[in-house]
């Protein structure tokens, strides 16, 4: 296995780790954040203890995110020196920026929060936990567009072998800033919900802790689950007619789609076979792909051969085309996780409007697995993202290949891959004892005296939390 592909390895294995933390830290401090809002407004006591229990989960999680960000922020300048060498002007704005001023607030106002219960005037602690929702959003802006320039990149010149910024506001509004970071956040926020909704929903079913407790917990789940998951439907579809226009061969690979065809139907389920350029079995619907892309049923949809073609005339020779089979079941893995999200979202909002959610135990079984389903999307989303856009690390300014570091060696690279599993196989069984051990509903308290009162209760219900 040569050099390039062992650095592409050790990247993607260190991404995907820490990106499962990051969207589950943007998404819990959000609901953390409307708990304690409704404690401040009602000073019920079990909102106060909805915002600790919950605010310490994502505190184990937020821990184990930062340890491995910063993993990240190093493979540029080891694995990666020449990709800093040629972008480094660019790439590094977005990223100074993060770290001085969305990370540092984000920080900052978390550890007064955290030590600030009891000590702080109450609005003023409410203030803080909405600075680190503000921190946290500002963080992924600008880690998404320093990603958007590896995308579609705007506002540079080149000049002596290096791209140097030349429109700051360029970069910062770049078109794929606007479709990508919308995605990102409705899929932080459905993490977050489903998060809340599976560790509820498995509280309940095991009867462990207040019922009450939970109860507000489940419901606040489900609402923000119904407004997340619609949002992020809406912002990837708006992400797949931009990557439609702008990446067509992307969109190509994502459907197997080998030859150009105006009414393009989407495929369901395809057997590739992307050595002979052809697919041996597909079930498609017919229009469907020319629809979601252009919203226009007869629209052409460019094929992988004939983009292969274009990029021959326009670069040189090469190869030009992603790794289909990867993006077509990363494309299925993602859409179908979401659809299923939403089918839970929805049905729980059903129970909740019928005052069954908290007691449903069929339901409440399904949910608790449904945990997983944000995890497999996202990753999955981020895979078509990056994999996309290959052999490019920049779209159409630097190839992968010329961006790793000249002096690599692939002894070194398979040895520092090694010991990154090894310690990553660490992080992962001290978060998930850490998880396990305090997503424990008995370290809440009480709950049967409260199953039976809920189903007869008069007390207005706002779908979710109140």
């Amino acid at each position: 296995m040569d050099t390039v592909m062992l650095a592409r390895m050790q990247f993607g294995l260190t991404t995907i780790y820490h990106f499962f933390f990051v969207p589950l830290s943007i998404g819990l401090s959000f609901l953390v954040a409307v708990m304690e809002t409704r404690y401040v407004k009602t000073s019920n006591e079990t909102y106060k203890k909805m915002a600790q229990f919950w605010g310490r989960l994502f505190l184990i999680n937020a821990g184990v995110g930062i340890v491995t960000g910063i993993v990240q922020e190093f493979q540029f300048g080891m694995s990666w020196s020449e990709y800093s060498r040629f972008v480094g002007d660019i790439f590094g704005t977005p990223l100074a920026i993060e770290t001085l001023l969305a990370f540092f607030l984000e920080s900052t106002f978390l550890g007064i929060w955290v030590f600030g219960w009891d000590k702080l005037n109450k609005y003023l602690h409410l203030a803080c936990i909405w600075l680190v929702v503000f921190g946290s959003l500002m963080s992924a802006f600008w880690i998404i567009v320093a990603n958007s320039f590896m995308q579609h990149p705007e506002g540079y010149t080149v000049n002596n072998g290096r791209a140097e910024l030349a429109d700051f506001s360029a970069v910062l509004g770049n078109s794929n800033v606007w479709v990508q970071f919308p995605h990102v956040l409705m899929g932080a926020l459905v993490m977050g919900a489903f998060f809340v909704l599976g560790v509820s929903a498995f509280n309940l079913l095991r009867k462990r802790g207040d019922f009450e407790f939970f109860r507000r917990s489940i419901n606040l789940a489900v609402l923000v689950a119904v407004i997340a998951t619609l949002g992020a439907a809406v912002a990837g579809d708006r992400q797949g007619e931009f990557d439609a226009r702008e990446n067509p061969m992307k969109l190509a690979a994502m459907e197997g789609l080998w030859h150009t065809e105006s009414g393009a139907g989407w495929s369901l389920i395809s057997i590739i076979d992307e050595q002979n350029h052809k697919n041996l079995f597909e079930l498609k619907i017919p229009f469907f792909l020319s629809i979601l892309a252009f919203k226009d049923p007869f629209h052409e949809v460019k094929g992988i051969d004939e983009l292969q073609a274009a990029a021959e005339d326009k670069y040189g020779p090469g190869n030009y085309t992603p790794p289909v089979n990867v993006l077509f079941f990363a494309f299925r893995g993602m859409t179908g996780a979401a659809g299923a999200m939403i089918l839970l979202a929805f049905l729980g909002l059903f129970l909740a409007w019928k005052r069954r959610l908290a007691t449903t135990r069929w339901y409440l079984f399904i949910a608790s697995f449904g945990v997983f389903l944000p995890y497999i999307s996202n990753t999955c989303g981020w895979i078509i993202a990056e994999m996309g856009r290959q052999p490019w690390v920049v779209t159409g300014v630097l190839k992968t290949e010329q961006a790793v570091s000249p002096n690599l060696t692939p002894t070194e690279l398979i040895i520092s891959i090694a010991i990154f599993a090894t310690l990553y196989i660490g992080l992962a069984a001290a978060d998930i004892f850490l998880m396990t051990k305090f997503a424990n509903g008995n370290r809440v308290a009480d709950f049967e005296e409260h199953t039976e009162a809920v189903e007869e209760s008069d007390e207005k219900l706002l779908v979710g939390a109140y």
